[in-house]
């Protein structure tokens, strides 16, 4: 019982994070929304996930969501180093812009 209070302020707390960044970006707040929202459920009613994990053909309902969480990781993951990426790249075309332009305006 106290897990499941622990873990339902913990979720608590990112649905009202996830609730304030909406605006700012809809498709991960939603996201957050709709995963944060699953996960008060399956706290409160375990056996349930333990079903569709059999459904699905994995033994316990723990190791549907641990594997569920380790694939929403690797996809966060890949967004951000693709998105860090995408910046270094812009930074490296404003610094080569940047120093060009400043060879110019040294020669004239």
């Amino acid at each position: 019982m106290i897990a499941q209070l622990f873990l339902s302020v913990l979720l608590a707390g990112i649905l009202l994070y996830a609730w304030t960044e909406y605006r700012r970006s809809p498709v991960v707040a939603l996201l957050s929304l709709f995963v944060t929202t699953a996960g008060l459920y399956f706290v409160w009613f375990p056996a349930h996930s333990t079903l569709i994990a059999e459904w699905v053909g994995i033994g316990r309902g723990v190791d549907l969501i641990l594997y569920i969480w380790v694939c929403i990781s690797l996809i966060v993951l890949l967004n951000l180093h693709l998105k860090l990426r995408t910046q270094t790249e812009l930074i490296t075309t404003l610094a080569r812009k940047l120093a060009i332009s400043d060879a110019h305006s040294q020669q004239q």
